[in-house]
Protein backbone atom coordinates (compact mmCIF):
# COMPACT_ATOMS: atom_id res chain seq x y z
CA UNK A 1 0.00 0.00 0.00
CA UNK A 2 1.30 3.28 -0.94
CA UNK A 3 2.57 5.79 2.12
CA UNK A 4 -0.30 8.52 0.95
CA UNK A 5 -2.98 5.22 0.55
CA UNK A 6 -1.71 4.52 4.17
CA UNK A 7 -2.13 7.91 5.92
CA UNK A 8 -5.89 8.25 4.79
CA UNK A 9 -6.50 5.08 6.13
CA UNK A 10 -5.69 5.82 9.33
CA UNK A 11 -7.78 9.10 9.16
CA UNK A 12 -10.50 7.21 7.82
CA UNK A 13 -10.34 4.21 10.61
CA UNK A 14 -8.83 5.64 13.70
CA UNK A 15 -8.13 6.51 17.13
CA UNK A 16 -4.54 7.05 21.96
CA UNK A 17 -5.83 6.43 24.18
CA UNK A 18 -2.39 5.25 25.59
CA UNK A 19 -1.81 4.16 27.37
CA UNK A 20 -1.46 6.80 27.19
CA UNK A 21 -2.52 5.97 26.73
CA UNK A 22 -6.67 4.20 27.52
CA UNK A 23 -2.99 3.94 26.43
CA UNK A 24 -1.27 4.10 30.09
CA UNK A 25 -2.36 3.51 33.47
CA UNK A 26 -3.32 4.88 37.12
CA UNK A 27 -6.18 7.12 38.59
CA UNK A 28 -7.16 10.55 37.86
CA UNK A 29 -4.23 13.01 38.93
CA UNK A 30 -4.19 16.89 39.47
CA UNK A 31 -0.53 18.16 39.27
CA UNK A 32 0.77 22.02 38.70
CA UNK A 33 4.04 21.85 36.52
CA UNK A 34 7.07 24.10 37.12
CA UNK A 35 10.14 24.88 34.70
CA UNK A 36 11.98 27.82 33.59
CA UNK A 37 13.71 28.48 30.29
CA UNK A 38 12.83 31.00 27.57
CA UNK A 39 9.62 32.80 28.17
CA UNK A 40 6.61 32.58 26.14
CA UNK A 41 2.87 31.97 25.54
CA UNK A 42 -0.09 33.73 26.68
CA UNK A 43 0.37 33.05 30.49
CA UNK A 44 -2.10 31.81 33.18
CA UNK A 45 -3.31 28.49 33.92
CA UNK A 46 -3.57 26.00 31.05
CA UNK A 47 -5.88 22.88 32.24
CA UNK A 48 -4.55 19.50 30.74
CA UNK A 49 -6.57 16.49 30.21
CA UNK A 50 -4.78 13.19 28.80
CA UNK A 51 -4.93 9.50 28.72
CA UNK A 52 -0.84 9.63 28.66
CA UNK A 53 0.85 7.37 31.03
CA UNK A 54 1.02 9.86 33.77
CA UNK A 55 5.02 10.04 33.70
CA UNK A 56 5.04 10.66 29.81
CA UNK A 57 2.49 13.70 30.38
CA UNK A 58 4.87 14.92 33.13
CA UNK A 59 7.58 15.03 30.60
CA UNK A 60 5.53 16.44 28.05
CA UNK A 61 4.66 19.58 30.33
CA UNK A 62 8.12 20.05 31.61
CA UNK A 63 9.05 20.42 28.39
CA UNK A 64 6.16 22.94 27.12
CA UNK A 65 7.07 24.79 30.61
CA UNK A 66 10.12 25.13 29.49
CA UNK A 67 9.46 27.25 26.58
CA UNK A 68 6.25 28.67 28.07
CA UNK A 69 7.55 29.16 31.79
CA UNK A 70 4.54 32.39 32.28
CA UNK A 71 1.70 29.25 31.40
CA UNK A 72 0.76 27.24 34.69
CA UNK A 73 -0.23 23.47 33.54
CA UNK A 74 -2.59 21.69 35.86
CA UNK A 75 -3.03 17.98 34.41
CA UNK A 76 -5.87 15.54 34.64
CA UNK A 77 -5.12 11.79 33.56
CA UNK A 78 -7.27 8.91 33.28
CA UNK A 79 -7.93 6.26 30.60
CA UNK A 80 -9.59 7.95 28.01
CA UNK A 81 -13.17 6.62 28.38
CA UNK A 82 -12.85 8.21 32.20
CA UNK A 83 -11.30 11.28 31.01
CA UNK A 84 -14.27 11.51 28.21
CA UNK A 85 -16.83 10.79 31.44
CA UNK A 86 -15.22 13.67 33.16
CA UNK A 87 -15.80 16.17 30.30
CA UNK A 88 -19.13 15.08 29.48
CA UNK A 89 -20.14 14.97 33.71
CA UNK A 90 -18.37 18.75 33.31
CA UNK A 91 -20.19 19.70 30.19
CA UNK A 92 -23.87 18.54 32.08
CA UNK A 93 -23.02 20.95 34.86
CA UNK A 94 -22.40 23.65 32.63
CA UNK A 95 -18.61 23.99 33.17
CA UNK A 96 -15.97 22.51 31.45
CA UNK A 97 -12.79 22.87 32.92
CA UNK A 98 -10.37 21.21 30.45
CA UNK A 99 -8.73 23.61 27.98
CA UNK A 100 -6.89 20.81 25.77
CA UNK A 101 -7.39 17.35 25.20
CA UNK A 102 -4.76 14.64 24.63
CA UNK A 103 -6.45 11.43 24.30
CA UNK A 104 -6.08 7.66 22.58
CA UNK A 105 -8.33 7.85 19.23
CA UNK A 106 -9.65 10.05 16.45
CA UNK A 107 -13.16 7.80 17.21
CA UNK A 108 -13.38 9.62 20.91
CA UNK A 109 -12.56 13.15 18.59
CA UNK A 110 -15.14 12.20 16.61
CA UNK A 111 -18.04 11.95 18.77
CA UNK A 112 -16.99 15.53 20.76
CA UNK A 113 -16.71 17.16 17.57
CA UNK A 114 -20.56 15.72 16.75
CA UNK A 115 -21.17 17.03 20.10
CA UNK A 116 -20.22 20.51 19.51
CA UNK A 117 -17.50 20.49 22.52
CA UNK A 118 -14.26 21.32 20.31
CA UNK A 119 -12.85 24.53 18.65
CA UNK A 120 -11.08 24.46 15.23
CA UNK A 121 -7.51 25.22 15.42
CA UNK A 122 -5.32 24.90 12.61
CA UNK A 123 -1.65 25.22 13.61
CA UNK A 124 1.24 26.81 12.08
CA UNK A 125 3.19 23.67 12.64
CA UNK A 126 0.70 21.01 11.03
CA UNK A 127 2.19 21.89 7.85
CA UNK A 128 4.63 18.87 8.38
CA UNK A 129 1.80 16.65 10.15
CA UNK A 130 0.28 14.51 7.11
CA UNK A 131 -3.09 16.17 6.24
CA UNK A 132 -4.42 12.61 6.70
CA UNK A 133 -3.95 12.62 10.44
CA UNK A 134 -5.70 16.42 10.45
CA UNK A 135 -8.91 17.02 10.86
CA UNK A 136 -10.42 18.67 7.81
CA UNK A 137 -12.37 20.74 9.86
CA UNK A 138 -8.59 21.52 12.62
CA UNK A 139 -10.72 20.02 15.45
CA UNK A 140 -7.97 17.52 15.90
CA UNK A 141 -4.84 16.60 15.21
CA UNK A 142 -2.68 12.87 15.21
CA UNK A 143 0.09 13.69 17.30
CA UNK A 144 1.92 10.06 17.23
CA UNK A 145 1.32 6.36 16.34
CA UNK A 146 0.72 3.84 18.81
CA UNK A 147 -0.35 -0.23 17.33
CA UNK A 148 -1.64 -2.31 19.84
CA UNK A 149 0.48 -5.74 19.31
CA UNK A 150 1.19 -9.27 20.65
CA UNK A 151 3.03 -9.07 23.48
CA UNK A 152 4.59 -12.95 24.94
CA UNK A 153 6.92 -13.66 28.11
CA UNK A 154 9.51 -15.22 26.53
CA UNK A 155 10.13 -17.06 29.59
CA UNK A 156 6.71 -18.56 29.16
CA UNK A 157 5.87 -18.96 25.39
CA UNK A 158 8.19 -21.83 23.55
CA UNK A 159 8.19 -19.21 20.30
CA UNK A 160 7.02 -16.19 19.48
CA UNK A 161 3.51 -16.64 17.77
CA UNK A 162 3.34 -15.01 14.52
CA UNK A 163 -1.24 -14.78 14.59
CA UNK A 164 -3.32 -13.09 16.40
CA UNK A 165 -5.23 -16.70 16.55
CA UNK A 166 -2.97 -17.63 19.45
CA UNK A 167 -4.99 -15.95 21.87
CA UNK A 168 -7.72 -18.75 21.31
CA UNK A 169 -5.57 -21.77 21.09
CA UNK A 170 -4.79 -24.13 24.22
CA UNK A 171 -1.59 -22.53 24.80
CA UNK A 172 -3.27 -19.34 25.68
CA UNK A 173 -5.93 -21.06 27.92
CA UNK A 174 -6.39 -18.97 30.68
CA UNK A 175 -2.61 -17.39 29.41
CA UNK A 176 -4.34 -14.37 28.22
CA UNK A 177 -4.92 -10.65 28.68
CA UNK A 178 -6.68 -7.59 27.67
CA UNK A 179 -7.68 -3.85 28.25
CA UNK A 180 -10.96 -2.96 28.64
CA UNK A 181 -12.37 -1.04 26.34
CA UNK A 182 -14.54 0.25 29.04
CA UNK A 183 -11.53 1.77 30.20
CA UNK A 184 -9.14 2.34 27.87
CA UNK A 185 -9.71 4.45 24.48
CA UNK A 186 -7.23 2.01 21.88
CA UNK A 187 -9.23 -1.15 23.80
CA UNK A 188 -12.61 0.05 22.49
CA UNK A 189 -11.48 1.21 19.33
CA UNK A 190 -9.71 -2.30 18.78
CA UNK A 191 -12.50 -3.85 19.91
CA UNK A 192 -14.49 -1.93 17.49
CA UNK A 193 -12.08 -2.72 14.49
CA UNK A 194 -11.59 -6.66 15.50
CA UNK A 195 -15.33 -7.06 15.18
CA UNK A 196 -15.98 -5.72 12.15
CA UNK A 197 -13.42 -7.81 10.27
CA UNK A 198 -13.84 -10.94 8.32
CA UNK A 199 -11.12 -12.30 9.67
CA UNK A 200 -12.39 -12.17 13.29
CA UNK A 201 -15.94 -10.49 14.21
CA UNK A 202 -17.38 -10.80 17.49
CA UNK A 203 -16.98 -14.75 17.20
CA UNK A 204 -13.57 -14.24 17.70
CA UNK A 205 -14.56 -12.06 20.69
CA UNK A 206 -15.92 -15.17 21.75
CA UNK A 207 -13.24 -17.70 21.51
CA UNK A 208 -11.13 -15.25 24.08
CA UNK A 209 -13.91 -15.86 26.20
CA UNK A 210 -14.14 -19.58 26.16
CA UNK A 211 -10.29 -19.39 26.27
CA UNK A 212 -10.35 -17.79 29.75
CA UNK A 213 -9.29 -14.10 28.57
CA UNK A 214 -8.35 -11.77 31.34
CA UNK A 215 -10.21 -8.31 30.53
CA UNK A 216 -8.12 -5.50 33.13
CA UNK A 217 -8.71 -1.93 33.66
CA UNK A 218 -5.82 -0.67 31.12
CA UNK A 219 -3.08 -1.06 28.98
CA UNK A 220 -0.29 -1.05 31.67
CA UNK A 221 -2.07 -3.45 33.73
CA UNK A 222 -1.64 -5.96 30.74
CA UNK A 223 1.99 -5.17 30.44
CA UNK A 224 2.79 -5.98 34.14
CA UNK A 225 0.75 -9.36 34.24
CA UNK A 226 2.56 -10.39 30.93
CA UNK A 227 6.62 -9.32 31.95
CA UNK A 228 5.87 -10.66 34.95
CA UNK A 229 5.28 -13.96 33.81
CA UNK A 230 1.83 -14.13 35.61
CA UNK A 231 0.50 -14.20 31.89
CA UNK A 232 2.17 -15.40 28.95
CA UNK A 233 0.10 -13.30 25.97
CA UNK A 234 -1.31 -9.85 25.76
CA UNK A 235 -3.32 -7.24 23.92
CA UNK A 236 -1.17 -4.24 24.05
CA UNK A 237 0.21 -0.66 22.80
CA UNK A 238 3.38 -1.50 21.11
CA UNK A 239 5.56 1.35 22.63
CA UNK A 240 5.06 -0.03 26.48
CA UNK A 241 6.66 -3.53 25.24
CA UNK A 242 9.15 -1.97 23.72
CA UNK A 243 10.39 0.12 26.78
CA UNK A 244 10.11 -3.17 28.73
CA UNK A 245 11.94 -5.10 26.73
CA UNK A 246 14.89 -2.65 26.79
CA UNK A 247 14.72 -3.11 30.52
CA UNK A 248 15.49 -6.15 30.03
CA UNK A 249 12.14 -8.08 31.54
CA UNK A 250 11.38 -10.97 29.30
CA UNK A 251 9.35 -9.87 27.31
CA UNK A 252 9.16 -9.51 23.42
CA UNK A 253 6.30 -7.73 20.95
CA UNK A 254 4.87 -9.15 17.73
CA UNK A 255 3.06 -7.17 14.76
CA UNK A 256 0.45 -10.02 13.45
CA UNK A 257 0.70 -11.29 10.26
CA UNK A 258 -3.48 -10.08 9.73
CA UNK A 259 -2.42 -6.31 10.71
CA UNK A 260 -2.49 -4.39 13.76
CA UNK A 261 -4.80 -1.72 14.65
CA UNK A 262 -3.49 1.92 15.16
CA UNK A 263 -4.57 4.75 16.87
CA UNK A 264 -2.56 8.51 17.18
CA UNK A 265 -3.84 9.89 20.27
CA UNK A 266 -5.07 13.43 18.55
CA UNK A 267 -5.02 16.26 20.46
CA UNK A 268 -7.55 19.00 20.41
CA UNK A 269 -8.69 22.25 21.97
CA UNK A 270 -11.62 22.71 23.69
CA UNK A 271 -14.59 24.70 22.64
CA UNK A 272 -14.99 26.53 26.16
CA UNK A 273 -11.43 26.86 27.28
CA UNK A 274 -10.93 29.41 29.52
CA UNK A 275 -6.97 29.97 28.19
CA UNK A 276 -7.84 28.77 24.48
CA UNK A 277 -4.35 30.85 23.56
CA UNK A 278 -2.61 28.70 25.86
CA UNK A 279 -4.03 25.66 24.33
CA UNK A 280 -2.95 26.64 21.37
CA UNK A 281 0.58 27.05 22.38
CA UNK A 282 0.31 23.51 23.86
CA UNK A 283 -0.70 22.44 20.70
CA UNK A 284 1.79 24.30 18.84
CA UNK A 285 4.50 22.78 21.20
CA UNK A 286 3.34 19.15 20.77
CA UNK A 287 3.40 19.58 16.97
CA UNK A 288 6.41 20.59 16.58
CA UNK A 289 9.72 19.74 15.95
CA UNK A 290 10.89 19.67 19.34
CA UNK A 291 7.51 18.09 20.69
CA UNK A 292 7.84 15.40 18.21
CA UNK A 293 11.50 14.55 19.36
CA UNK A 294 10.31 14.83 22.51
CA UNK A 295 7.80 12.37 21.76
CA UNK A 296 10.40 10.13 19.99
CA UNK A 297 12.93 9.82 22.93
CA UNK A 298 10.23 9.11 25.38
CA UNK A 299 9.64 5.72 22.91
CA UNK A 300 6.30 7.22 20.74
CA UNK A 301 6.39 6.56 16.90
CA UNK A 302 6.34 10.60 15.93
CA UNK A 303 4.22 11.63 13.21
CA UNK A 304 5.75 14.43 12.26
CA UNK A 305 7.77 14.26 8.35
CA UNK A 306 11.46 13.76 9.30
CA UNK A 307 11.84 12.08 12.26
CA UNK A 308 12.34 8.42 13.14
CA UNK A 309 10.70 5.70 14.85
CA UNK A 310 12.07 4.55 18.08
CA UNK A 311 14.66 1.39 17.64
CA UNK A 312 12.13 -1.42 18.70
CA UNK A 313 8.67 -0.05 16.94
CA UNK A 314 7.81 -0.21 13.19
CA UNK A 315 6.91 2.99 11.46
CA UNK A 316 3.86 3.07 9.61
CA UNK A 317 5.03 2.59 6.64
CA UNK A 318 5.96 -0.67 7.86
CA UNK A 319 2.87 -1.77 9.44
CA UNK A 320 -0.45 -3.99 7.94
CA UNK A 321 -3.27 -1.98 8.99
CA UNK A 322 -6.40 -3.32 10.58
CA UNK A 323 -9.00 -0.54 10.00
CA UNK A 324 -12.64 -0.17 9.78
CA UNK A 325 -14.85 2.82 8.94
CA UNK A 326 -14.44 5.97 11.21
CA UNK A 327 -18.09 7.01 11.60
CA UNK A 328 -19.47 3.30 11.96
CA UNK A 329 -16.78 2.91 14.67
CA UNK A 330 -17.90 6.78 16.44
CA UNK A 331 -21.57 5.35 15.95
CA UNK A 332 -21.20 2.41 17.16
CA UNK A 333 -18.98 2.24 19.94
CA UNK A 334 -21.47 2.28 22.90
CA UNK A 335 -22.74 -0.23 21.21
CA UNK A 336 -19.63 -2.37 21.03
CA UNK A 337 -19.11 -1.82 24.65
CA UNK A 338 -22.48 -3.34 25.69
CA UNK A 339 -21.73 -6.25 23.57
CA UNK A 340 -18.38 -6.53 24.98
CA UNK A 341 -19.94 -6.54 28.90
CA UNK A 342 -22.32 -8.85 28.33
CA UNK A 343 -19.90 -11.18 27.11
CA UNK A 344 -17.11 -10.42 29.57
CA UNK A 345 -18.94 -8.88 32.10
CA UNK A 346 -18.67 -5.79 33.91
Amino acid sequence: MAKKRMWSTILLTVSAAVLFSGCGSGSGSAQNAAGGGEAGGSGGTLSFYTSQPEEDAAKLVEAFRQKHPDIQVETFRSGTEEVVAKLQAEKQAGQVQADVLLVADSVTFEALKEQDMLKAYKSPEAGKIPSELIDPDGMYAGTKVIATILAANTDKAASLPASWKVLGEQSAKSQAIMPSPLYSGAAAYNVGVFTRSDAFGWDYMQALKNNDMTVIKGNGAVLKAVASGEKTYGMVVDYMVAREKEKGSPIDLVYPEEGVPVITEPIGILKDAKNAEGAEAFVDFVLSEEGQKLAADIGYTPVREGIDAPEGLKSLDEMKLMSADLKTLTAEREEDKKKFTDLFGG
